[in-house]
Parts: C-alpha cells; sequence; structure tokens
C-alpha cells in the first residue's frame, strides 16, 4: 500500500524564492537561513519520496476574492509556476500525480470533509518556495506533488481542530491507495508574521518555539488552540500556521503509532518580515 514516512514543515516566504532566483544565498544576510536546510536536503535525497503532498495557500493567484474554496485539492497532471506580478520564477513545473490526488479526494470527501476538485491552476510561492528549499535549483523536480490549498487569507478560515482531523483522513486515505508509493506530507506557511497596521513586522520567538514544541509532543492540544490566540501572538499572517496541523495529523502517532522522530529543527529570524521555522518529522517503521 501507500504509507505516509514522513512530515516536513517550512515557511514559504516569497523573498527566499527571490534570493535563491536572483543568486544570493550566499549572501550574508541569507545564508544563516538556507544554512538550516542543508541538511533537508540530503535527508530527502536518502528518502526519495515519490509523492509530496503539499498543504500551502494560495496568494491571490489561482483563487481570487471572487473564488475562495476552503480546502481545494490538486487533480491535474502539471502546474505551472504563477505570474505574481513580476514574472514567473525561474523553477520547473510542478507535475501532478493525478491518481493518487482522485482517490484523496474520493476518500477524504467520503469521509465528509468537503474539497473543491482543481484540475487546472498555476501555484504560487506558496508551493515553488518550499520545493526550493528542499531540492535546490534542479531543472526537473524529482518526484510527483498533489498541491492542497488551504484558505487562510479571506475569513473564515478552517479551525485548527478541523486541519487536524483532516490530516488523518488524509493519511487514511493514503494508506488506502492499491500502490507502492512513499508518501510525504508537507505543511507550509508561517512563522509569526504580519503584514500590515500598527503592528506590521512582528515576530514572537517565543510563540513560535512554543508551537514548535506542542506540535512534536502535544499536537491534538495544538490543535484546540482557537484563531484569536493565533492573531494576538503571532500576527494577522500567523494564522497559515493551521496548515502545519494537517500534515502532523497525518502522522502515525496520532492513528496510535510510535511517536515520530524528530530529524530537524530550525528555526531564523528574520527572513524580510517573518520568522522562518523548519522541522521534518518521519514515521517509525
Amino acid at each position: 500500500m501507500a504509507r505516509i514516512t514522513a512530515s516536513v514543515y517550512t515557511s514559504h516566504v516569497p523573498a527566499i524564492g527571490a534570493a535563491l532566483d536572483l543568486g544570493k544565498a550566499q549572501e550574508p544576510y541569507w545564508q544563516p537561513l538556507f544554512a538550516g536546510y542543508d541538511y533537508g536536503k540530503e535527508w530527502i535525497k536518502e528518502q526519495k519520496p515519490d509523492v509530496i503532498f503539499l498543504v500551502y495557500n494560495d496568494h491571490a493567484t489561482a483563487f481570487s476574492l471572487d473564488f475562495i474554496p476552503t480546502f481545494a485539492i490538486g487533480t491535474g497532471a502539471e502546474y505551472q509556476p504563477a505570474d505574481e506580478g513580476w514574472g514567473p520564477r525561474p523553477v520547473p513545473k510542478v507535475m501532478g500525480h493525478p491518481q493518487l490526488a482522485a482517490h484523496i479526494a474520493q476518500s477524504v470527501i467520503q469521509d465528509d470533509f468537503d474539497l473543491t476538485i482543481v484540475n487546472k491552476m498555476d501555484v504560487d510561492h506558496g508551493l515553488t518556495v518550499p520545493l526550493s528549499l528542499m531540492f535546490g535549483q534542479p531543472e526537473a523536480w524529482p518526484c510527483a506533488v498533489i498541491p492542497f490549498a488551504v484558505n487562510v487569507v479571506q475569513y473564515p478560515v478552517p479551525s485548527g481542530r478541523r486541519c487536524f482531523q483532516l490530516g488523518q483522513a488524509i493519511r487514511r486515505a493514503v494508506e488506502s491507495f492499491d500502490g507502492d508509493l512513499n508518501v510525504q506530507i508537507w505543511g507550509t506557511g508561517g512563522m509569526s508574521h504580519q503584514l500590515q497596521g500598527p503592528r506590521a513586522g512582528l515576530i514572537n520567538k517565543e510563540w513560535d518555539n512554543a508551537f514548535l514544541d506542542r506540535l512534536i509532543a502535544d499536537p491534538a492540544g495544538l490543535a484546540e488552540v482557537p484563531h484569536i490566540d493565533y492573531v494576538r501572538e503571532a500576527g494577522s499572517e500567523g494564522i497559515e500556521l493551521v496548515m502545519w496541523l494537517i500534515a502532523r495529523g497525518a502522522m502515525s502517532d496520532v492513528a496510535g503509532g510510535p511517536a515520530p522522530e524528530v530529524k530537524q529543527r530550525f528555526y531564523h529570524v528574520p527572513a524580510s518580515n517573518t520568522a522562518v521555522g523548519h522541522l521534518i518529522l518521519e514515521n517509525k517503521q
């Protein structure tokens, strides 16, 4: 059967993509950040995932305020990098996995989660920056990717509890797929940041690291944290962190298995105006 072997968590700051694309990764400002992903790059070469189920949020590229799905799964064969106003990033197109994506959609919808099915869309920095951080700058991404877009831009947004429960449904769906696939699930966005208003530039290191502690050791408790806590403590855009709970909910320990192994934990400020977090959890076989 297919199996989820690991979860990866990372911020998806657009300036990180720009730094890579413009050859600035080794500049003093950026070098400490990119060094935090060196371990992950080597780790993922060894893991060789067949498919990445990548949870991210669209930034008004595939969707606009005219149409805002809460949860949208990409079931297409390929996805082009989006033009976010200054041209598409110079990264490879993303190859999907329509068979597994369709199976997950069928299973999760029958598990009482209402998904929007998207057969064609472009993917923005929310999806491509995490790929760049973990794979560098290849001519082609080395595995298939299933985009899973979550609305964390326009209220109402899904609760942490709902996201955590959805992750569990995704794990059940993957494990019922008739095919031997090594699947990883990635949660992206965050960490603390606010882009506008009197608190623009807010970063809360203490809260971010407490979030990482609980994500590892107490994900069910963390899933009960209300939206107002994210907004108050981590800024208006800190609500993106509920997407990490989808990935965490898909790990085996949530279904009664052993606790995952922490392979990497990294935290860095600032990257532009955002706190960057990165975590790798590996399921024990």
